[in-house]
């Protein structure tokens, strides 16, 4: 394959363009050498790192503007642990899935699980989205904010179905990244290693009071749950500022810096319009481009913190990743099992809009010169 050199003045000034994990802001990276090595190494149950879980627990509050009642919950494990302690201690008799993208799907395999009666699943194709449409006997109404594999966005409106059925939304790619209402859902959960500039190894979730009354009611149901996986577990520590099991400091650590960053400019207001800026440019550049297009047709599905981008049959996508690479252009390529002719490029807040820009002239001259 040819090797393309690309010119020093269309660089970006940062290369990394991945869904996950993130770019890491570099005056992240100062702190946490600085003030955070006086809490790494400390124990999780003293308070030094109980103020720092209690830090993050208010800047998130702060960023998202819960409304009152809500409450911020974390344990370990990520966004695939949520899965099925949600299987355990969320979901009462049955769940509705909507999937249009691969982590989707994963909340709807673990809503399957043999104590809890067959999830209603609804596809849609690679590029779409499903809509949530109520149906009795359902209790908890489950999608994606974001879909990371597809770049497909959709919003977050609540779902009037029987009395008492939640919203439950997977946000790990979009929180931080797009304005919502969190009063439109019961749970919305994300792990912090997208917009929140984080490692993974913790997932966090805004509870309203109903979600709280659900988990409480299902932990005193004498269904098996176990510890590690039980949202009563992690709702009693997180009162505490605590967690079960020993937390990440480190990503606890940049988490906290990064809402402090978001909050300083302006908010998950700034954070929306900063990833609409640099996804706009993506998108747009596509739509006037002779051998690019917007992987998601309509451009009211588009989301503005993943962009994917098909290419004509002249045009290898894959050697244009590989060549970007090689001039330390990292993490492009499409979702693996998507298998398209497709790059897939991360607009998330911490990547400067000015960069994404200097991409789009690195592409184009890969694409000239190949």
């Amino acid at each position: 394959m040819a090797h393309v050199t690309l010119p020093r003045e269309i660089l970006p000034t940062d290369g990394r363009f991945g869904c996950g994990p993130s770019k890491v802001r570099a005056d992240q990276i100062a702190a946490l050498v600085g003030p955070g090595l006086a809490v790494l190494g400390t124990s999780h149950r003293q308070a030094p790192v109980k103020k720092l879980v209690g830090s993050v627990r208010a800047n998130l509050g702060e960023v998202f503007r819960l409304p009152d009642g809500y409450e911020v919950i974390l344990g370990n494990g990520g966004s695939s642990a949520f899965w099925d302690a949600a299987a355990f201690g969320l979901i009462e008799r049955r769940s509705q899935n909507l999937v249009f993208g691969e982590f989707g799907g994963k909340f709807a395999a673990a809503a399957a699980a043999p104590w809890l009666d067959a999830p209603d699943v609804r596809k849609a194709e690679p590029g779409t989205r499903a809509v949530a449409e109520p149906v009795e006997g359902v209790d908890v109404y489950a999608w994606t904010h974001n879909e990371t594999s597809t770049g497909v966005a959709a919003p977050v409106e609540r779902v009037h179905g029987d009395e008492g059925a939640l919203t439950v939304i997977d946000a790990t790619s979009a929180a931080g990244g797009i304005d919502f209402s969190v009063s439109q859902s019961d749970v919305y959960y994300f792990a912090p290693q997208k917009n929140l500039g984080s490692d993974g190894g913790l997932w966090f979730a805004f509870v309203s009071p109903a979600a709280v009354e659900r988990i409480e009611r299902v932990a005193a149901s004498g269904r098996y749950i176990p510890e590690f996986l039980s949202l009563k577990n992690a709702l009693d520590n997180s009162r505490l500022n605590q967690t079960l099991n020993t937390p990440a400091l480190t990503t606890l650590y940049l988490l906290d810096n990064q809402l402090d960053w978001i909050i300083g400019n302006g908010g998950l207001q700034w954070a929306d319009a900063r990833t609409h800026e640099s996804s706009a440019a993506l998108y747009d550049w596509a739509e006037a481009s002779s051998y690019a297009t917007p992987f998601v047709a309509d451009p009211a599905d588009r989301s503005p913190v993943v962009v994917t981008v098909d290419f004509d049959d002249s045009v290898d996508a894959a050697a244009v990743a590989a060549n970007l690479r090689g001039n330390g252009i990292v993490d492009t390529e499409p979702y693996r099992k998507l298998g398209r002719n497709q790059l897939r490029v991360a607009t998330f807040v911490s990547i400067e809009p000015d960069d994404v820009r200097q991409l789009i002239r690195c592409i184009d001259y890969i694409v000239e010169n190949l």
